[in-house]
C-alpha cells in the first residue's frame, strides 16, 4: 500500500479513461479481490459516473496470483461492479485461447482473462502458455473495440 511509483512506470489518472474507447486493466489479486488502489482509483471516477462519460466503453481484466487458487476469477467479478454502474462492456476472453483447456500443466487464466501464478515468493515466471493466452485477450479485445468503433462511425 506503501510502495513508492517507479518512475519507469506510466500512470493514468482515472480522468484520462474517457479519452479511450476500450482499456484492459492488470489487476493483482488480494485475497481473491482487487487490492484496494484498484478501488480507489474507481472511487476517483464519480465525475465521470455523473457525465456519463464511461457509458459505451469496453474494458478487460488479467490478473496474477500467488497460488493456482489464488483468487483470479474473483478478482476478475469483484472488478466487474465498476465497469457495470458505469455502463462500460466487459469482454471476457472466453475459451477462445486453447491453453486454458490445457490440462497438462497449471495454467493461470480463466474465461474471464489471461492471469499468471507467480508462487508467494514470485519466483514462478509468466509461463509460455500464460503469455499466449494474454496475447489472444489482447488480440481479441482489440478486435471487439475495433469493431464497434469502426461500426459506429460508420
Amino acid at each position: 500500500m506503501y510502495a513508492p511509483a517507479k518512475a519507469s512506470d506510466p500512470v493514468i489518472e482515472p480522468s484520462q479513461l474517457a479519452d479511450y474507447d476500450g482499456f484492459v486493466f492488470g489487476i493483482p489479486t488480494r485475497y481473491g479481490r482487487a487490492p484496494a488502489q484498484i478501488s480507489t482509483f474507481f472511487d476517483a471516477t464519480g465525475g465521470l459516473w455523473a457525465k456519463g462519460a464511461l457509458t459505451g466503453k469496453f474494458a478487460a481484466v488479467f490478473t496474477g496470483s500467488g497460488s493456482q487458487h489464488g483468487g483470479q476469477e474473483t478478482t476478475a467479478l469483484t472488478t466487474i461492479p465498476f465497469f457495470v454502474h458505469h455502463g462500460i462492456n466487459f469482454v471476457p476472453a472466453g475459451f477462445g485461447a486453447q491453453e486454458l483447456s490445457d490440462a497438462s500443466e497449471i495454467v493461470g487464466g480463466s474465461a474471464y482473462g489471461a492471469a499468471s501464478i507467480s508462487k508467494g515468493d514470485g519466483s514462478r515466471g509468466v509461463s509460455d502458455k500464460e503469455k499466449a493466452i494474454a496475447k489472444y485477450q489482447g488480440k481479441h479485445f482489440a478486435t471487439i473495440v475495433n469493431t464497434f468503433v469502426k461500426g459506429k462511425s460508420a
